[in-house]
């Protein structure tokens, strides 16, 4: 690896294997390049609508809305999100209901549940969800997030606040 420091006219740039990865101008001011930092694997899915749960029944969520996917890795046709990238990634969800009840919030990985995120909480309106630290092989690994109530209720009811998947890469 060669680090070099070339004068500019107005400044300097500090270069790493002849790529620039720093400007400073003549006040002495930084601007890093985008390559400067590492791009991470890293999701935002939503609902921005509502979604009914059948009363005993482990239901797929839906989030069919990305507000950010750095790798495109999510599917908002199969609600799934499949990393390109080895390694442990820290997933986070949450459901809005709108009826007494008590629902709990499930990860699944490669359609079996590997975590309860959330639930046993009640009352006429209520949030339900958590996070979990999961590895993923980076090839055919997938999660997706399912709810279960011993009711029929409905979910959701609003914007990407209420009714969210997400998660980024924590460590390789």
């Amino acid at each position: 690896m060669t680090i070099s420091i070339k004068p500019t006219a107005s400044g300097s740039t500090i270069e790493q294997d002849g790529s620039t990865i720093l400007t400073v101008d003549g006040s002495g001011n930084i601007t890093p390049s985008n390559n400067l930092y590492p791009k991470v694997p890293a999701f935002i899915a939503y609902n921005d609508g509502t979604q009914s749960l059948s009363a005993a029944t482990s239901t797929k969520l839906v989030f069919d809305h990305e507000e950010a996917d750095t790798e495109n890795a999510y599917d908002t046709t199969n609600y799934r999100y499949t990393p390109t990238v080895a390694g442990y990634y820290q997933i986070n969800a949450k459901v809005y209901y709108t009826a007494t009840s008590n629902p709990f919030v499930m990860l699944f990985k490669n359609s079996t549940n590997v975590n309860r995120l959330g639930g046993a909480g009640s009352g006429a309106l209520g949030m339900q969800g958590g996070s979990a630290l999961v590895y993923m092989n980076g090839t055919t690994d997938y999660l997706e997030v399912y709810a279960y109530n011993n009711l029929a209720i409905t979910l959701g009811a609003g914007a990407s606040n209420l009714m969210y998947f997400n998660g980024f890469l924590v460590s390789v």
